[in-house]
């Protein structure tokens, strides 16, 4: 069973929102499990596990989410909120004739699966965590921080100047994804490249032909391909703006992160992931009052791309376990 082609689903209209369509892609019958990715990710991210889901007798759904690949993406940075994000999902399921759905989110699409059981309990089943824990989304000057508040040097930072971000990067779509989609490293051969020149530097979009190459590529030539050329029409504008929207994501949505959960969860952390440390989801054994914890060794962050057959069989354990 392949990775199966999109199919453009036109969101219910809802008040004050702009028009909204999902490219999104589907396998499968049975209980409903949503798939969000992060960035510089797309609904293709899950190619591997869409056909292992619906293999095991679920309804494998995939979108390329707001502002990504075949979706419609906003001019207005504050359409990319986690308010409009989760909105989407619901939309999503209401067009599917769905009632409720497990969520399972990877990077920032982690941060938006673990935001539906506090802001749409009613259309949630249960949640799965790809590296991305059930905490509250650090806040810019907490980033700015850990780099001596050298906006260049970190990546959410930069994010947050109007225009800029993307105006180098879209020209770098190559050079940019050719180092992002890489196998893990340690975590000690990590930060010897990212501290060179004496200072923490966790910025690899901006001037990315200064970061070294690390790992192996993940997935084929094809696979790279189908990325690059994506985001060299889409260009990245759409994935920037979730991030201008973290501040006033934690400003609206202080629950999130917070509120005891009591629906099944299910958390994979990956052992050399630099960025979403493992430890950081140790505080939600206190918050997840049914929680299923694993780690993937020696992987890094794109953990369901580099070790896709350890992964599915994670989800498609949890999900036999708790499916109701």
């Amino acid at each position: 069973m392949s990775f199966p082609d999109p199919t453009l689903i036109p969101l219910p209209a809802r008040s004050g929102a702009p028009s909204i369509a999902l490219s999104t892609h589907q396998l499968g019958k049975g209980p409903a499990v949503v798939f969000c990715h992060g960035f510089p990710d797309l609904a293709y991210g899950w190619r591997n596990q869409l056909p292992a889901i619906a293999n095991a007798g679920f309804h494998a759904i995939a979108p390329d989410q707001r502002g990504y690949g075949g979706s419609t993406a906003p001019e207005e940075i504050d359409a990319y909120g986690l308010t409009e994000l989760t909105g989407d999902l619901v939309g999503l399921l209401d067009a599917l004739e769905i009632e409720k759905a497990y969520f399972v989110g990877h990077d920032w699409g982690g941060f938006v699966a673990w935001a539906m059981p506090v802001l749409h309990p009613e259309r949630v089943l249960g949640v799965a965590g790809v590296c991305t824990p059930y905490m509250p989304f650090p806040s810019v000057a907490r980033h700015l921080l850990v780099v001596g508040g050298e906006v260049e040097r970190q990546y959410v930072a930069w994010f947050q100047q109007p225009r800029t971000a993307e105006a180098e990067m879209d020209a770098l779509v190559r050079p940019i994804l050719t180092r992002i989609f890489r196998t893990g490293v340690s975590l000690e051969e990590t930060l010897r490249f990212a501290l060179t020149d004496g200072k923490l530097n966790m910025n690899p979009f901006h001037r990315p032909e200064e970061w070294p190459v690390l790992g192996e590529p993940i997935g084929s030539p094809g696979d790279l391909d189908h990325y690059c050329e994506t985001f060299e029409r889409t260009g990245f504008r759409g994935g920037i703006n979730w991030y201008r929207n973290a501040d006033r994501n934690l400003a609206e949505h202080p629950a999130i992160g917070v509120q005891k959960l009591e629906i099944p969860c299910l958390m994979l952390t990956a052992e050399w992931d630099p960025g979403l440390r493992p430890e950081f989801a140790e505080p939600m054994r206190d918050l997840c009052s049914d929680l299923e914890k694993h780690q993937v060794k020696k992987v890094g962050h794109w953990v369901s791309q580099e070790e896709p057959e350890i992964v599915n069989e994670h989800l498609v354990t949890w999900l036999n376990r708790v499916v109701r």
